[in-house]
């Protein structure tokens, strides 16, 4: 969509508003179905509604989103999809959180789109004297009230005005031209104004009566949300994966997962997370090999999460998985805390291999499996998680997480089985940023200490490149596999993520990488492969095609390679 300037066109005074209306005529698409249609940039997701919406204060549900998932890709880094940073400013939950799998960071987003009326065009911090269209501008405020601002006490006169938001203003002066006539006083009209409001109502007509309709049904709709809403202060969000799987030396498995979180808000700048979890216990063809041996590298793999999909082998038993409480005691400061904690939250993300139900399927490139400790990650620990925001493009995280920090006769909060880790990030730009991290863990009596970097860059709208490297130390008896450990491994891998590849709304993606590099494990390295293409059916429903190859399973060449087939179903709701 073209920009347009809202103050040189829309608001500058009546006259230069009916000139304007004749310029969107000519700029903005139309259909052949409707004189009211969206603007809609090309290069954004299918479908979506546009997001400066704002129609009599209900933004909120004129600015829904429809997404894949959370958020098929960040490319653009656009702040109406891109997950929301722990540091960014947490007011409310936004509409566009719809993935039940992402951290609480990503669901505590500012929404600044509010607006408010403007009583005085002095109340616009980005609007000067010096404005060419500060008269105009001001006129329209004093004389007819039709000005409205955003929260931040913005105007921002260079930003793309939708047709919807010209209608909205326009039907605002024809209400407050109609209460002047009501209450007798045509003498504040300018009659060149009444003849102007007169062109763009006929002009506008199909457009404002489309905008009544929509407003209509807007108010239906919010009172049976009111009516039927899950509770006023928590909200429900859910996934359920069904992923039929087929591999060497394997039949035909089922493989299930399903999540509900409960995100419950006490508090406008605070989130409490509640997350349950529970599957089928399945496996799939790559788990059957690992598990055969010692499972080392496997999906729940003692040393490293490396298997094939990260949503197998989850219990049929109910859990809670996540528990924790997120705050912010200074606005560029987030702490969170709770006795379930999982790392892969807060630390080693990326906008384009992080979420199995989304991207990648197996964990191995969802993270560094030296940063993020499996026997942690996958089943929560308790602990605490800071996210500092430095400055613009410099973030601070860290956390410590104990998984038996219930069970005193382990160790309590500070016995084995804990994590604790920092990350440092620096935002390049919009489209690329670095993480740098470090990992000191104790598992099984093993000290195990990792340092790891994450980078990632969007080349375009559509083409996405991403890697992660790490190197460690695990030292000392491990009681689980009853032998002394002396291992130096390097990990790494390398992908590229394509959006919108032959289908418009498409995610595809391929990776490849090592897990576990040590002469002192096993007579080979495993290697992994993974191949897929999410095609979202709608805003709830997506399908996914997952070809996977591991070979040299658990480090161990007398292992065969694996080949394996998924059909990854996910529904979200």
């Amino acid at each position: 969509m073209r920009r347009i300037n809202w103050v040189a066109g829309g608001l500058g005074s009546l006259s230069l508003l009916a000139q304007f209306s004749l310029k969107a005529e000519a700029e903005l698409p139309h259909s052949s179905n409707s004189s009211l249609d969206l603007a809609v940039d090309t290069l954004s997701p299918p479908l979506r509604l546009p997001s400066r919406v704002d129609i009599f204060n209900s933004a909120a549900l004129a600015k829904a989103e429809i997404e894949n998932g959370s958020t098929l890709l960040e490319f653009a880094h656009d702040p109406a999809i891109a997950p929301a940073k722990f540091t960014q400013s947490i007011a409310q939950l936004p509409s566009s959180f719809s993935n039940p799998t992402a951290p609480v960071a990503d669901r505590l987003a500012t929404d600044d789109s509010a607006m408010a009326q403007v009583n005085s065009v002095s109340e616009l911090s980005d609007v000067q004297p010096t404005d060419w269209a500060y008269q105009a501008l001001k006129s329209l405020v004093e004389r007819y009230g039709v000005v409205t601002g955003y929260s931040d006490g913005t105007f921002r006169g260079q930003q793309a005005l939708t047709r919807y938001e010209f209608a909205a203003v326009l039907n605002a002066v024809f209400v407050k031209v109609n209460d002047l006539i009501t209450t007798n006083q045509t003498s504040d009209l300018d009659p060149e104004d009444i003849e102007t409001l007169r062109q763009l109502q006929s002009t506008f007509s199909p457009a404002l009566n489309d905008l009544r309709d929509r407003l209509a049904d807007l108010d239906g709709r919010t009172s049976e949300l009111e009516a039927n809403q899950f509770s006023t202060t928590t909200k429900l969000q859910g996934q359920a994966i069904f992923a039929p799987t087929i591999g060497t030396q394997a039949s035909l498995e089922l493989v299930s997962r399903v999540r509900l979180d409960l995100l419950t808000t006490l508090q406008p700048d605070a989130l409490l997370l509640t997350q349950l979890e529970m599957g089928n216990g399945r496996t799939d063809a790559i788990g059957e090999v690992h598990n055969r041996d010692q499972n080392l590298l496997g999906t729940t793999g003692l040393l490293a999460d490396a298997g094939g999909v990260e949503y197998a082998e989850v219990t049929e038993t109910p859990r809670i998985r996540k528990l924790y409480y997120t705050f912010r005691p200074q606005p560029n400061l987030a702490v969170s805390i709770g006795p379930k904690i999982v790392p892969s939250d807060f630390i080693d993300r990326n906008p384009f291999a992080n979420n199995s139900g989304i991207d990648f399927s197996s964990g191995f490139f969802v993270n560094n499996p030296l940063i993020v400790q499996n026997q942690i990650d996958r089943f929560g620990g308790a602990g605490i998680a800071l996210d500092w925001q430095l400055s613009d493009s410099w973030a601070l995280r860290s956390l410590y997480a104990a998984a038996d920090g219930d069970n005193p006769q382990q160790g309590g909060l500070f016995g084995d089985r804990n994590q604790g880790s920092v990350e440092l990030e620096y935002s390049i730009n919009s489209t690329s940023s670095v993480q740098l991290q470090y990992t000191s863990a104790t598992l099984n009596d093993t000290q195990i200490e990792a340092a790891g970097i994450n980078a990632h860059w969007a080349l375009d709208r559509t083409v996405a490149v991403f890697g992660r490297y790490g190197f460690g130390s695990y030292q000392g008896f491990n009681s689980v596999l009853a032998q002394n450990l002396d291992l130096h491994p390097q990990t790494w891998a390398l992908g590229v993520v394509f959006r919108n590849l032959v289908i418009p709304g498409s995610l595809a993606g391929a990776a490849v990488g090592q897990p576990f590099i040590t002469s002192n494990l096993g007579d080979a390295t495993q290697t992994n492969f993974e191949l897929f293409y999410n095609l979202s059916i709608n805003e709830h429903f997506s399908v996914t095609p997952t070809f996977m190859l591991v070979t040299n399973p658990n480090n161990n060449a007398t292992n065969p390679d694996i080949w394996q087939s998924t059909l990854r179903t996910v529904f979200t709701f």
